[in-house]
C-alpha cells in the first residue's frame, strides 16, 4: 500500500507542529501550508494527488469553509475526504461544515489518538470508494438487459463488490455504488452482527473493526445470516430493497446529519447515502429493510431525498 499524502492547513505554525508530531509514527507524506490560498494553490496543481485534507476552519483570508466548497465544487478533487479541525463547534457551525462537504470534525484542542483514529477512518473510506469506482467499468455489459434480480452477501467485501456491480444500473454509478455499499455494509455489521454505533466507534479507535467483523461472521449463530438485495426495474426508476436477518434498529436518528456524530469516526453513512445517492430512501419497520430508488435517466438533478 502506497504512503498516503495529506495536506494540512492551519494559519498557526504551532498547530502544524503539533499535527506533525501526532502523525510522525504513521509514516504519512505531509504537506503543510499556513493559509487557505496556499492550500488551494497546492490542490489546484494539475499533478496534485492528495488522499486527505486536514483543514482549519477559522483562518484569515480564504477560510476553511471557502476552501472546502472549492474542493467539493471541483470534479477532480471532490472525492477527497476533508477533516475540519475547529474550535467553532455550535450545531449551526457544524451543520454548515457538513453541508459544505466535511465528513469529519475534530474539536480543538484534540488528542493525538483521536486524530489518528479519524484519519484512519477517512483513508479507509477513500480507499473503499476508489476500489468501488475501479470495479464499475468491468461489469457494464453484464447488466445491460436486467429487469429484476435477487442477490445476497455475507461479508463486507461481498457487499462492496455487489454494490459496484449493481450501481451500473443507475444514472450516476459512482454515487450509487457508494450509497448501496453503505446500506449493504450496514446490514452486515449492524443488522446481522449486532454492532451498534457506540461499539463500532470503539472498534474503530482500536483499529480492529474489520477483524472483529470477520470473527463474528464465523460464529455459529451468524453463519447462515445474509443481507438480501432485490433489484426491480420500473418504467421511470430502479427500486432496490435491502433486507438483513437482524431484529431492526431505530433508523430515524440516522437519516440526517447529527452534529453530535460529526466528531465520531462513523455514523454518517445512511445520511450521506440519503443525501447523495438516492431519490428516495425509506426504512420499513422494525428497521431491517430499506427501500431506495434512483431514476432511469441521465441525472439525479432535482431529485431531493424523500
Amino acid at each position: 500500500m502506497s504512503t498516503a499524502k495529506i495536506l494540512v492547513v492551519d494559519d498557526e505554525p504551532f498547530n502544524l507542529d503539533i499535527v506533525a508530531e501526532y502523525l510522525d509514527e504513521m509514516d504519512f507524506d505531509l504537506v503543510m501550508v499556513e493559509s487557505g490560498e496556499a492550500a488551494w494553490d497546492e490542490l489546484s496543481r494539475p499533478d496534485s494527488c492528495f488522499d486527505l485534507v486536514l483543514l482549519d476552519r477559522m483562518m484569515p483570508g480564504m477560510d476553511g469553509i471557502q476552501v472546502l466548497k472549492k474542493i467539493k465544487g471541483d470534479e477532480r478533487l471532490h472525492g477527497i475526504p476533508v477533516i475540519m479541525q475547529t474550535a467553532a463547534t455550535s450545531p449551526e457551525q457544524v451543520r454548515e461544515g457538513l453541508a459544505a462537504g466535511a465528513f469529519y470534525y475534530l474539536t480543538k484542542p484534540f488528542e493525538g489518538e483521536a486524530l489518528q483514529t479519524i484519519i484512519r477512518s477517512a483513508l479507509d473510506d477513500m480507499r473503499t470508494r476508489r476500489e468501488l469506482n475501479a470495479n464499475l467499468a468491468d461489469h457494464a455489459v453484464a447488466l445491460a438487459c436486467i429487469k429484476e434480480g435477487e442477490f445476497f452477501v455475507r461479508t463486507l467485501d461481498e457487499a462492496r463488490k455487489l454494490a459496484s456491480f449493481i450501481a451500473l444500473l443507475g444514472p450516476q454509478p459512482e454515487t450509487l455504488a457508494m450509497g448501496l455499499s453503505e446500506l449493504l455494509v450496514n446490514g452486515v455489521e449492524h443488522g446481522n452482527l449486532g454492532i451498534d454505533f457506540a461499539e463500532k466507534s470503539r472498534l474503530r479507535e482500536a483499529d480492529c473493526w474489520e477483524s472483529e467483523i470477520q470473527r463474528r461472521i464465523g460464529l455459529p449463530e451468524n453463519r447462515d445470516k445474509k443481507v438480501h438485495l432485490r433489484v426491480r426495474g420500473e418504467i421511470q426508476r430502479w427500486v432496490f430493497e435491502i433486507t438483513d436477518d437482524g431484529e431492526g434498529f431505530d433508523w430515524r436518528r440516522f437519516l440526517d446529519f447529527d452534529p453530535e456524530r460529526a466528531f465520531a469516526p462513523n455514523g454518517r453513512g445512511i445520511a450521506l447515502s440519503r443525501q447523495l445517492s438516492f431519490s428516495t430512501l425509506t426504512y420499513i419497520p422494525p428497521g431491517n429493510k430499506v427501500v431506495v430508488t434512483v431514476p432511469r435517466g441521465s441525472e439525479l438533478e432535482g431529485q431531493g431525498p424523500q
